[in-house]
């Protein structure tokens, strides 16, 4: 704020004081609701440590039991049986709100079949291709779970650095600057009242001298 520009009256002291006011208080808000976000990211940070952990396990685990369902079955009858599905997964995209931040909530359906739904038959396969089957369901269900999570982990980093950068401008420029106004303003006005009062005293000086 240009201290040329200021008018330094009492009204224009009373508008700086409101603002200060005001902004102090926005200030504080995005404090806190930084200081939440950051609390929710770390929440959500551990929870991402699990799932990619059991990424990593469930995609260990299905590779195993494909591997010996090719063995057994032979690689067409695997892929008989993965042509057969009957049903198809499907995914809704709902949303939620982590502090007034929309991040997305992800439902499937249809990622676990019975045997029956799975469309091959249960006479020329052995369990191994059931349990294959199986173990990629839990996979395929561990990576939307996964999904979900690195997303809102995206956005809550993304509001975070945006919350930071308006908390530091209101902190190092804004509220500073308004403070600066205030003192030159109140600076002003004393010396006003002084070149007043002087020249109160001046002029009684003089009515007092011809008297």
């Amino acid at each position: 704020m240009v201290k040329r520009e200021l008018n330094p009256t009492r009204s224009e002291l009373l508008e700086i004081k409101k603002k200060i006011k005001l902004t102090e208080a926005g200030y504080k808000i995005l404090k806190m609701k930084r200081d939440g976000l950051i609390l929710e990211f770390f929440k959500i940070l551990e929870e991402a440590k699990d799932v990619r952990a059991k990424i990593v396990r469930d995609y260990e685990r299905a590779m195993q039991k494909i591997a010996i369902a090719k063995a057994v079955d032979g690689v067409i009858a695997v892929k008989s049986a993965a042509f057969a599905l009957r049903v198809h997964p499907e995914v809704k995209l709902r949303s939620k709100n982590i502090m007034g931040l929309v991040v997305p909530e992800i439902e499937s359906t249809s990622i676990r079949t019975t045997l029956e739904k799975r469309g091959y038959g249960v006479i020329g396969t052995s369990p191994f291709i059931d349990e294959a089957a199986e173990a990629y369901e839990e996979l395929v269900e561990t990576i939307i779970k996964a999904a979900e999570i690195e997303t809102t982990m995206k956005r809550l980093l993304d509001e975070i650095e945006k919350t930071k950068r308006r908390v530091n401008a209101l902190e190092y420029k804004v509220i500073p600057e308004l403070k600066e106004a205030e003192d030159f303003i109140e600076f002003r006005l004393e010396e006003m009242e002084r070149e007043n009062i002087f020249r109160l005293k001046r002029i009684k000086q003089k009515a007092e001298a011809r008297a």
